[in-house]
């Protein structure tokens, strides 16, 4: 099935995010209970303040600071664009302006970018009254209408119990590994501790490379060579 879709029109991206304050007492009183009562199942021992170094998960209280997207050129070359900032805001604007001014039927594709990336930047959107470009937004579209591509689901062939990492389907395809500095555990202390996004948005574009490497090698053909990945 793999081999039907048109890699010209597909577009890879992964994010990146934090928690929205460098810490917990940086809360605002309601936000420090509200936090403390939804994660209140997922922390078991920990107290909130301790967990609160996840905030990153939550689209209620995370932030996106990159989103970085590749898209596939001629001559099996690939092409790699970050965009990062510390304004959210100002991000997910420049983001939309670039997809709406793709094809409306344009695939986007990411790894479990179906349980987290898209509905995570989707949410954001709202909460940052950016209007969602029309290739996230789903409302009254049925399943088939949907162009959301998800290696993991790809990996899975139908076993919906069973999460597969990156860095693993990386590891097995024999791809570079994208966690070769930092993994997503790390991103919340580089950047709010030092203050180093930029190394965040490389880390976030290796993410992309190594998921467009990963579609490859679902359809059976050759990685992209290291010398036709060019950053923009």
């Amino acid at each position: 099935m793999l081999e039907n879709y048109d890699l010209h029109n597909i577009m890879v991206l992964d994010i990146e995010t934090v928690p929205q304050h460098s810490s917990h007492d940086d809360l605002p009183p309601i936000m420090q209970k509200l936090w403390a009562a939804k994660t209140k199942y997922q922390r078991k021992e920990e107290t909130a303040e301790d967990f609160y170094a996840n905030a990153g998960i939550l689209a209620e209280f995370g932030k996106i600071i990159c989103i970085s997207v590749g898209m596939f050129t001629g001559g099996n070359g690939f092409r790699v664009k970050s965009f990062a900032s510390h304004s959210e805001k100002e991000l997910l604007e420049e983001f939309a302006t670039m997809l709406n001014g793709r094809r409306s039927d344009l695939i986007l594709c990411g790894h479990n970018a179906k349980e987290f990336d898209f509905p995570y930047i989707c949410r954001r959107m709202l909460i940052n009254g950016v209007k969602m470009p029309t290739q996230l937004n789903l409302h009254g579209k049925k399943p088939w209408e949907v162009n959301h591509l998800d290696t993991m689901e790809l990996w899975k062939c139908g076993d919906y119990k069973n999460f597969t990492s990156l860095n693993l389907l990386a590891a097995i395809f024999n791809i570079p590994t994208p966690k070769d500095d930092i993994d997503g555990s790390m991103v919340g202390h580089v950047y709010w501790v030092d203050n180093q996004l930029d190394r965040i948005s490389t880390y976030c574009q290796k993410d992309v490379i190594a998921t467009a490497q990963l579609l490859k090698r679902f359809r059976g053909e050759e990685l992209i060579p290291e010398e036709m990945i060019v950053f923009v």
